[in-house]
């Protein structure tokens, strides 16, 4: 693989003034790891330009598939309201014309998760975990090992063959200013994946994402049109699609109050999602802020001693980040701390 294209499906910060010391640092990264980097037409527009046109988000997309030469897209970061891309790309199977046949790599979180149960819903094959402002563009004098090893995987072989627990985690900076270039984050001892309940070894297809960007799904106190949009478009998979499927969850920055996390899993259980899959991974929280809370909630409200339950993967908001494969038989082993991918 040798060509990135990098897309802004959800903000357009990194096309603000502010973040360029951090996208150089990303883009030379990329290089040097012999990566060909492209910004697809509108990446680099800003914050209100993006927000205010969805219609060119759902066109850098669909041309980002239609390049030849695009090996990999990369999402520029998470964000939100990348629903909105939706009538623009399904009205007319713009999407479903432009993945045919195609083989690139899909890679974002965050808002993203949108983005990915829209190409899931296509049949694509994606990858979620990490992006290219939250993880390549990292401020220290080079992206966190963990991470590195996950993305260096991926462009290397177009595969993750499997994912391991980090052996420490790192607190969210809190300056991402040109004066924490080459700084360090502060790092805790890892404790590795938590069975919470239920068999050890599971196995299935994973999907999902960041629960507050499902949550809207279902919900529009973020959004007024979120909810019939979703809807319109049959964006969230049905019981019978979720049989036999992994459900990935993992929490926002925005760290959701214990009392909102309730809700947001009971709109998962009013939808038979856990009545439906094999087993449920649970991603670390930022900054293991909740971290008990979230534990407790799970078991209480899925409220079935039998559906397995992995907690504290590597994955979504907290640092460092894997990236997990979706679409591809997943074989999780809780006692051996390891999922394995075929």
């Amino acid at each position: 693989m040798k060509n990135v294209t990098i897309v802004s499906l959800s903000s357009g910060i990194i096309g603000e003034q502010k973040v360029k010391h951090e996208t150089d640092i990303g883009v030379k990264r990329l290089n040097k790891i012999g990566l060909n980097v492209k910004f697809s037409s509108h990446a680099l527009c800003g914050l209100q330009y993006i927000k205010d046109h969805p219609e060119d988000r759902a066109r850098d997309l669909l041309d980002a598939y239609n390049d030849e030469k695009t090996d990999m897209i990369l999402c520029a970061n998470g964000g939100d309201d990348t629903y909105r891309l939706m009538p623009y790309l399904f009205d007319n199977d713009e999407l479903k014309n432009a993945v045919k046949g195609k083989k690139k790599i899909f890679l974002g979180f965050s808002d993203t998760t949108f983005n990915h149960f829209m190409l899931h819903k296509l049949g694509v094959k994606t990858f979620y975990g990490q992006s290219f402002l939250a993880d390549i563009c990292e401020l220290d004098n080079d992206m966190l090992p963990y991470t590195y090893h996950y993305f260096n995987e991926l462009v290397s072989t177009g595969s993750i063959s499997e994912i391991r627990p980090s052996d420490i985690w790192y607190e969210e900076r809190t300056d991402f200013s040109k004066a924490a270039v080459g700084t360090k984050r502060v790092s805790h001892k890892n404790s590795g994946f938590e069975l919470l309940q239920g068999s050890p070894v599971f196995s299935g297809e994973i999907l999902g994402g960041c629960i507050d960007s499902i949550y809207d799904m279902f919900n529009n106190d973020r959004y007024s049109d979120s909810v019939d949009m979703c809807r319109k478009y049959s964006l969230f998979p049905s019981k019978e699609e979720w049989r036999g499927k992994i459900l990935l969850l993992e929490s926002s920055e925005e760290q959701p109050s214990p009392e909102l996390y309730v809700k947001m899993l009971a709109e998962l259980k009013n939808a038979g999602v856990f009545d439906a899959v094999n087993g449920v991974l649970v991603g670390k929280p930022m900054d293991e802020r909740y971290y008990d809370d979230y534990k407790k909630i799970l078991v209480d409200v899925i409220d079935n001693r039998y559906l397995p339950i992995v907690y504290n993967v590597n994955i979504g908001h907290a640092t460092p980040r894997c990236i997990i494969p979706f679409g591809v038989n997943a074989r999780v082993d809780a006692k051996e701390q390891v999922i394995t991918f075929e």
